[in-house]
């Protein structure tokens, strides 16, 4: 369409090559249809643990080897773009591991003690381990509901009841990061749990038009947007923002392509390794938001 910012894929492709860790690449590589989905499972598995949990720095912050709740969100996040059946077994197995870490009320810990704290964002060093965070449970949830070999499964009921219990006691706005991911936990659980549709319009109160919330703690100009609440169609938490607003978030991430062919995030990395890291991941999901979104 006329007026779009287009991306270059080609120098996205040269950034992955010389930039990106492995796992990413392979993504990257399957995203464009070039790539093989055992590969992205081999490089995935490297940052498994054989209590089946993941860690050494799949999260790009946290670089302990120990398995983590956040390292799980970025697992099942690429374990949704496998084949079910490939993807099946890891799955369980990562919910298995879950279960041991969930705690009474059936919500997962920010992150669990870590041994060796060595590159690590002290948020992560310095989390209460003794009571749930919606916003990790959230988050973990919404990208394990999206792998159809955990439906059913008894963690993922137990925290997503947690999740719909947590968002409904909020009574004010919550961290930009929490709104965020509750908002797109609800928008992935709609179709099936009934009362998701409810909890989203009383969040909605908390989102402005323009989707920008400022991250408080964050970098000065860290902001969760439009896209960070609503970053796929056809699911309800797009009508909490105008169409124009989208097109225009749309425009300005294929914008923000550096000339170097990648994308980078708008938040602190806490080593040299998790700075690439994430510029990688970012690149990967940059590229799938639009095409999911009708732009490639």
């Amino acid at each position: 369409m006329l007026g779009r910012m287009s991306i270059d894929l080609n120098a996205a492709s040269r950034f992955m090559a010389g930039h990106a860790r492995l796992l990413d690449r392979w993504r990257f590589a399957a995203l464009l249809g070039a790539g093989s989905s055992d590969a992205v499972l081999a490089a995935l598995r490297g940052y498994r643990n054989p209590d089946g949990g993941y860690g050494s720095g799949l999260e790009p912050d946290l670089r302990a080897v120990g398995s983590q709740p956040s390292a799980a969100f970025h697992a099942f996040e690429v374990l949704a773009e496998l084949p079910a059946d490939a993807a099946a077994a890891d799955a369980r197995a990562l919910a298995d591991w879950l279960m041991t870490v969930t705690l009474p009320d059936g919500g997962l810990r920010f992150a669990v003690p870590i041994d060796d704290p060595t590159a690590c964002a002290p948020f992560w060093v310095g989390a209460d381990s003794t009571v749930s965070s919606l916003q990790i449970t959230s988050i973990v949830a919404t990208h394990a509901h999206r792998v159809p070999s955990i439906a059913g499964h008894p963690w993922l009921d137990r925290a997503t009841a947690y999740c719909l219990r947590a968002i409904d006691a909020l009574d004010g706005p919550p961290h930009a990061l929490v709104l965020a991911f509750a908002v797109k936990f609800l928008d992935a659980v709609h179709g099936t749990i009934p009362e998701a549709a409810g909890l989203l319009q009383r969040l909605g109160r908390f989102v402005p038009g323009d989707g920008l919330v400022p991250v408080e703690g964050g970098l000065a100009d860290e902001t969760m947007r439009p896209l960070d609440f609503a970053p796929l169609p056809g699911g309800p938490a797009r009508a909490l923002f105008a169409a124009s607003v989208i097109d225009a978030e749309l425009d300005r991430l294929a914008a923000l392509q550096r000339d170097d062919g990648g994308w980078t995030t708008d938040f602190a990395s806490y080593s040299p390794a998790a700075a690439f890291d994430w510029r990688g991941y970012k690149t990967v999901e940059a590229v799938a938001l639009l095409r999911a979104n009708g732009r490639i």
